[in-house]
């Protein structure tokens, strides 16, 4: 019996903490479809926040990648003044991201809905 009454404490903690996060995220960022992403990119500063390699194995065209692993480092790198387009594999990660950069005083943040997995706009690849 006991056992079950941690279950149900672990599970309600979890829930919690997801339904934290969530409004935490759609609070901090804006989500875009492709389309909307598109439409506004190319005036913003396009941050890839995946790794390295995932980087070089295809991103989106004009991208700067900024680890989400580096980014208590560099996050200088980008300008407060101007809108950020954030995309990192599927949606997860930008939205963290998008956190930080928030409580830094960055507020023109915009995620990929989806993640790179479902663009299907230009990209580029290390061959």
């Amino acid at each position: 019996m006991e056992f079950l009454y941690i279950t149900i404490a672990v599970v309600l903690a979890i829930i919690i903490y997801a339904v934290i996060s969530y409004f935490r995220i759609k609070k901090a960022v804006t989500n875009l479809t492709q389309e909307q992403f598109i439409e506004g990119y190319r005036k913003a500063q396009l941050i890839d926040v995946r790794e390295p390699k995932d980087f070089a194995a295809g991103h989106i065209l004009g991208a700067r990648n900024i680890p989400q692993s580096q980014l208590r480092q560099r996050y200088k790198e980008i300008r407060e003044d101007k809108p950020v387009y954030l995309y990192d594999q599927n949606g997860a990660r930008s939205g963290r991201v998008a956190i930080f950069l928030k409580k830094k005083g960055y507020n023109q943040l915009f995620q990929l809905q989806g993640g790179f997995k479902q663009w299907t706009g230009k990209i580029k690849a290390k061959v």
